[in-house]
């Protein structure tokens, strides 16, 4: 390492003003910046000196989203193996590997695309590169079904980077979450391949890993996509790719079909331990999230009709254990660029998104996973909410204020 920092070193003046090379001076400072940590202060002004600075929130993110992407990878090559009836006989380590050779591909075509656009965005404004895309493309391929076409992430990553992110002025100014747009891009524009029954199983081989026939009975449909298509009314049974039943606790555990990174609710709990305790996220908003969901599926449950939303009857801990619920609340709803940033803001912004969340899918087939929309249309209203808290909180003082006067 020590070796590398004296090379770096060595060709810096060349990426400087005046050196042969100073048109990728930011390439290379961003370069520099993700492999050492900066060893500059500022000198003047007022600002606050802390440790902690992107890159390191990037990476403890990174890091809190490693056990939902590292089961998301078993779990596809777990559904694979139980499509085609070889599970039994199949070695965890096999079944890992497909899946990781599965998801790969799109983990490198999203940073590919998205950190190729953010390094022209840098050269072109003579800005720094920002390092607020390295949790967004690991998101991405997380947020989509196993067998998403890579073009169509590609086209949906670029999307989201250039119109969501840099026409607003890059990190930090975007006011939609950049995963999320790439999802509803792809929901919007290619319907087909971000929902139905042939999505989320990987149903043939992976780089020729996992050959086989599928087995007579199966279904792709996730447990969501029951619920949506459930007809003639009766009581909603929930089952696997093969037709048996499923428990809560294959639920909780993620071994359902479903997007790669948001099956294991206990996965993406060990996460929300990790960004909590190390004070990236806000409590705030994930537990309102989780509070929203809750008291908004009670009222489903209580109040409307199943027999004509078969969604209704899911209870309160299936409902957060299935789709992108519990994903959102903890990787998404969180992210303190696009949402609330008062603390009476966060408990509104993130109660909201709960509730909109199982409104959207209950009420409506079209859209069984609500999460996205849900986040969406609250980012929009975060800066309202904020604006409101500010007003009654300046009204409160004002108030208080003439009353000592007296």
């Amino acid at each position: 390492m020590k070796a590398l920092k004296n090379y770096m070193d060595k060709i810096k003046p060349h990426f400087e003003p005046g050196g042969k090379l100073s048109m990728f001076q930011s390439v290379f400072e961003g370069f520099e910046s993700f492999l050492f940590v900066p060893n500059t202060t500022s000198h003047s002004g007022v600002h606050i000196h802390d440790s902690i600075d992107s890159k390191r929130t990037m990476t403890v993110v990174i890091v809190a989203l490693l056990p939902a992407l590292l089961f998301g990878m078993y779990n596809v090559g777990y559904q694979h193996y139980l499509a085609i009836g070889e599970l039994a006989q199949t070695s965890f380590w096999s079944i890992f590997l497909f899946g990781f050779l599965a998801v790969l591909p799109k983990i490198v075509v999203s940073y590919v695309v998205g950190l190729g656009i953010e390094f022209t965005a840098a050269q072109l404004r003579h800005h720094e590169i920002q390092e607020g895309f390295l949790v967004s493309g690991m998101l991405i391929p997380m947020i989509v079904p196993v067998d998403t076409p890579l073009w169509m992430i590609a086209v949906a990553t670029a999307f989201a980077v250039i119109f969501a992110k840099e026409v607003f002025g890059g990190t930090g100014m975007n006011i939609f979450n950049i995963a999320l747009v790439t999802r509803a891009f792809l929901f919007f524009a290619y319907p087909s391949k971000m929902s139905g029954d042939e999505v989320f199983v990987r149903t043939g081989d992976t780089f020729g890993l996992g050959a086989g026939q599928l087995v007579e009975g199966f279904s792709g449909a996730t447990p969501l996509g029951q619920a949506a298509t459930h007809t003639g009314g009766g009581a909603l049974q929930l089952t696997d790719i093969l037709g048996n039943t499923l428990s809560l606790q294959d639920m909780f555990l993620g071994f359902i079909p479903g997007s790669i990174g948001e099956t294991s609710t206990l996965a993406i709990l060990i996460g929300a331990v990790i960004l909590l305790a190390t004070g990236i996220a806000s409590w705030r908003v994930m537990l309102s999230v989780f509070a929203g969901g809750i008291v908004m599926s009670l009222i489903c449950n209580w109040f409307a009709n199943p027999d004509i939303y078969p969604a209704a009857q899911l209870s309160p801990l299936t409902q957060i254990c299935l789709g992108g619920f519990a994903f959102a609340a903890v990787f998404m709803a969180t992210d303190p660029v696009t949402g609330a940033r008062t603390n009476t803001g966060k408990y509104i912004f993130g109660f909201l998104v709960g509730v909109l969340a199982i409104l959207i899918r209950v009420f409506n087939s079209g859209y069984p996973e609500g999460a996205m929309l849900a986040i969406l249309l609250m980012n929009a209203f975060a800066p309202l909410i904020d604006y409101f808290v500010v007003e009654a909180n300046i009204r409160h003082r004002l108030k208080r204020a003439k009353n000592l006067t007296k």
